[in-house]
């Protein structure tokens, strides 16, 4: 009977130790701070964290996998950034009476751009997926818009 009492009483004290170590320890402590950063939707100080808790630590795991998707959010991040004032701009020379044939090559190129760098986004099964839908709209509009471009 005493020994039923003992195998989860040695189990519990085992999982209350490997607790207390994976809280003490700095590196387990980062990445913690990252994965909940992360989860917030600050990938720059996820990704910091998470390489600052790496770089103590090479075999933390939950360090590297938060450290490569706050990289690949961060890519979709840059990506949105960049589009909006691509599109901004275009939206500006839009304003104008006629497009001339400089504007219109401007816009190409700055379509041909967005196109490209949405091509080199590789999405994981972690990616926030509004990153990834507000980067396929942008897409898509540049798609269009390159479209529009080369018919006039």
């Amino acid at each position: 009977m005493k020994s039923k009492l003992l195998i989860p009483f040695v189990a519990l004290f085992m999982l209350f130790i490997m607790g207390i170590y994976f809280l003490i320890n700095p590196s387990y402590e980062k990445s913690l701070k990252a994965k909940y950063y992360y989860e917030m939707g600050d990938y720059k100080e996820a990704y910091t964290l998470a390489k600052d808790a790496f770089a103590i630590d090479k075999y933390n795991r939950m360090a590297s996998t938060v450290m490569t998707q706050s990289q690949t959010s961060l890519k979709y991040v840059n990506y949105i950034e960049d589009a909006k004032i691509y599109m901004k701009s275009i939206d500006e020379i839009a304003l104008h009476v006629s497009i001339s044939d400089i504007d219109k090559a401007k816009i190409k190129m700055i379509c041909n751009i967005m196109l490209s760098a949405y091509v080199k986004l590789a999405p994981s099964v972690i990616t926030d997926k509004e990153l990834i839908l507000e980067a396929e709209q942008y897409y898509k509009k540049f798609e269009k818009l390159l479209e529009k471009v080369n018919r006039s």
